[in-house]
């Protein structure tokens, strides 16, 4: 490796409890709340953000931050325009691994799934709950195009909020995405590079808990 590519004094020093298979939830979704709430407690700023990776048809690999806006049982929910890359992704490869990277508190989440549309109901629903200005914005980007300039973004948003000075409809070419969950690791830092890492891995209609190498 040429010495230039060396980043020194990056160096990180994990300490602290063990991540044990005794002390995790029965299932992921239960067990990524309470790591959620610990996050949200720490005071992180955003916890959840989360990388959002897809990739296309042919196999072209995209990540980008985006944030969460729910999760349950039946998996972790964001929403986007359906005409942005990864919604063209995801429309050829409904798949998608997730990423929430907690470094502050030596911890970071991934899930692995399927990806489904929410029905029209719901993403309408969270889309009428967002601030004017964005459900305006929403509107007036066409999410990865190539535009001239910011002021070309800057007259359409004016022309739309003039358009609809109240209450803009839900676009048909925005809304919400479900990862389903087919994995999720939990990672835990540990002295000596030694980590924590624990999956949930559905087996049916059961989760199986398993410890991989660091």
């Amino acid at each position: 490796m040429d010495s230039a590519s060396h980043l020194p004094g990056l160096r990180h020093s994990y300490e602290g409890e063990p991540l044990l298979e005794s002390g995790m939830a029965a299932d992921p979704v239960t067990q990524f709340a309470l790591w959620f709430a610990d996050a949200v407690g720490a005071g992180l700023p955003e916890p959840n953000a989360m990388v959002v990776a897809t990739s296309s048809a042919g196999g072209r690999p995209s990540a980008r931050t985006v944030l969460l806006k729910g999760f349950d049982e039946r998996g972790f929910v964001f929403f986007t325009n359906y005409e942005s890359r990864k919604g063209r992704d995801l429309g050829e490869n409904p798949r998608a691994c997730l990423l929430f990277p907690w470094h502050p508190i030596r911890r970071q989440v991934r899930v692995e799934g399927s990806v489904v549309r929410l029905p029209r109901e719901d993403s309408s629903a969270y889309f009428h709950s967002r601030p004017y200005g964005s459900r305006i914005g929403a509107w007036a980007s066409r999410q990865s195009a190539v535009v001239e300039s910011r002021e070309q973004l800057d007259v359409r948003f004016r022309e739309l909020a003039e358009r609809w000075p109240q209450d803009p409809p839900l676009p048909d070419f925005w809304g919400g995405f479900r990862v389903v969950p087919a994995e999720v690791e939990f990672w835990q830092g540990q002295t000596d590079r030694m980590h924590d890492r624990l999956r949930y891995r559905r087996t049916g209609g059961t989760w199986t808990l398993e410890r991989l190498a660091p």
